[in-house]
């Protein structure tokens, strides 16, 4: 974690023990996924997230089943919006993961992706302030206090039946763009910064650094993870092949000023989000180039990865490892794992 305890240390950068933490998406069975986070935790990963997507199993039951087959690693949703569901039930949600695993749940929480809830009829209104003011009402609702909220959204006199064991869950917020970044440094316990290349870390950890500056004392350590898309395997060729999916949605969705950090072909990103707008997804997959997966992807053989990793970690405190993992899922995490031992060492 980065000390936030003297001024001189308020920058988001590498130390001697980076966090490991794996996402883990429920487009599997709960059973699948459980094992796997059980898979995890022998492999020395510190957290586990589940991801939410409304179009994938729930989450929190999957969080659920996490729990029952590990004994120590961290757990969560990694991430959910406040838009899809109401934050006091969040709270609750999150609280209950927490009772159910001893005390291990994290709260991972972002603004969600604006597409997706616009397949919903969801508006994605004043992201930065509900994401903000969903773990803070989180916050005291989990410190056993009755609240009555008038912001983004609205909740009179509302508590919680339970306390989660663990007192103060850690929130790490969702962020990519330089407003969330800097909120989240500012605020929260932690950031999972939506990023998988050195030029956009480093470009993330000043803007991290802005928002340290005015974080209060009190608050303590904060954490910047890197959500790194990752896929590894044995061979170079179909460790590449497997990111190209998760390329093509996250080409789809990038802001200008990223597109143009990687010098990426305005035209073949173009093909790439126009083909997704159609449901095309084969043909979208189709488009994605080598240099897109050099760029939103730390895609290759172990060694690759590490040596990836490695670069990551001058600008974080540690990464989470995104889907898709690599073309399996079982030899990814041990791969994965394997990586990351050697960047650290």
């Amino acid at each position: 974690m980065t000390d936030t305890t003297d001024s001189s240390d308020d920058v988001p950068t590498a130390n001697d023990d980076p966090t490991w933490a794996i996402e883990l998406t429920p487009e599997h069975p709960p059973d699948r996924i459980a094992d796997l986070a059980a898979l995890a935790e022998d492999e020395g990963f510190d957290i586990a997230f589940a991801s939410s997507h409304y179009f994938n199993r729930d989450p929190f039951v999957v969080c659920s089943r996490m729990a029952n087959a590990t004994e120590e690693i961290r757990l969560g949703p990694g991430v959910v919006n406040p838009y899809e569901t109401h934050p006091v039930k969040l709270a609750a949600q999150v609280a209950t993961i927490d009772e159910v695993s001893d005390g291990r749940a994290v709260f991972g929480v972002g603004a969600g992706d604006r597409s997706s809830l616009a397949n919903l009829g969801i508006d994605r209104d004043r992201p930065l302030r509900r994401v903000l003011e969903t773990f803070d009402l989180a916050r005291d609702l989990w410190a056993g206090e009755t609240v009555t909220h008038d912001g983004t959204f609205s909740a009179t006199d509302a508590s919680l039946n339970l306390e989660p064991p663990s007192g103060r869950i850690p929130t790490y917020v969702g962020a990519q763009g330089p407003h969330m970044l800097r909120m989240s440094a500012k605020h929260a316990d932690g950031a999972l910064v939506n990023a998988s290349h050195p030029k956009d870390l480093e470009w993330a950890a000043g803007q991290l650094e802005q928002g340290l500056a005015d974080r209060p004392e009190e608050y303590g350590d904060f954490e910047a993870l890197a959500f790194a898309s990752v896929s590894v395997a044995g061979s170079e060729e179909k460790a590449r092949e497997a990111a190209r999916p998760p390329v093509a949605f996250i080409v789809g969705g990038a802001a200008e000023p990223v597109l143009e950090r990687h010098d990426i072909d305005r035209e073949a990103a173009t093909a790439v989000s126009d083909a997704l707008e159609r449901g095309e997804l084969t043909e979208a997959f189709g488009h994605v180039t080598p240099a897109m997966i050099d760029a939103f992807c730390i895609a290759g053989t172990t060694e690759t990865v590490a040596d990836r990793f490695a670069a990551a970690l001058e600008h974080v405190d540690g990464i989470v490892v995104g889907s898709p993992l690599g073309p399996d899922l079982e030899d990814a995490v041990e791969r994965a794992s394997e990586a990351l031992t050697r960047a650290t060492q």
